[in-house]
């Protein structure tokens, strides 16, 4: 009997601050290489070398060093770009399973609803970036900001204290509900893509829906 192989699958996890988007990933590669599949993680901005620098530049913790909206979009994209250049397509090319810690979708929430730089325009600039790539299938974590928004003073990150939030977490809770019901509205407009999950129940009951709709999308995904 032949060996079952898998196409590609390029796997996104969207959502607000502290949906548990990093435990997921951990979990899902995980439990897919023990499945027998080739699996990648990586995470926005960053992956690539440029991608890291620009991820410090971006959520740095010096709030003397001012980053204006259209040129946060910019450093996003560029990182992007580069991420999918040099980590994700080639990837994918060899028949991985990569499993990224938002994409795209975060652009258009972010900068797009919540900077006010338009949703549309921003998808539309996404897409010329990423040269119309886009993920198979996105785990959307929704949850409330304000329990995110806790759960993320309750981290360490890399150059901070304990508790200190990054320049982006550090915005006001408004921001961050524009940011949820922006994810909201794509989760309605590609729902074929898209895939709600509710990330305020207990981490293994969570986590075993995105386990559910990931095996589904490599089943479909089979050759």
């Amino acid at each position: 009997m032949s060996e079952t192989k898998h196409s590609p699958l390029f796997v996104t996890l969207e959502g607000g601050e502290g949906t548990g988007k990093s435990t997921v990933i951990e979990r899902l590669s995980n439990d897919l290489r023990e499945r027998g599949y080739d699996v990648l993680t990586t995470r926005e901005p960053g992956g690539s070398k440029l991608g890291e620098q620009i991820r410090v530049w971006l959520l740095h913790h010096k709030p003397d060093v001012k980053v204006g909206d259209y040129a946060e979009l910019l450093l996003f994209l560029a990182a992007r770009t580069q991420h999918l250049e040099e980590i994700i397509l080639p990837a994918l090319n060899h028949g991985k399973v990569v499993l990224c810690d938002r994409f795209n979708d975060s652009s258009v929430a972010y900068q797009g609803a919540a900077r006010g730089l338009g949703m549309e325009a921003v998808e539309k600039q996404c897409e010329l970036a990423c040269r119309g790539v886009s993920p198979d299938i996105t785990l959307f974590m929704d949850v409330d900001p304000k329990i995110g928004l806790e759960r993320t003073r309750k981290t360490v990150k890399a150059s901070a204290s304990e508790g200190q939030v990054d320049r982006i977490e550090s915005e006001e809770l408004a921001f961050h509900e524009n940011v949820l019901q922006a994810m909201r509205l794509l989760a309605k407009k590609h729902p074929e893509r898209i895939k709600t999950i509710d990330a305020s129940q207990p981490l293994d009951d969570m986590y075993t829906h995105c386990l559910e709709v990931v095996l589904d999308a490599l089943e479909v995904h089979r050759v």
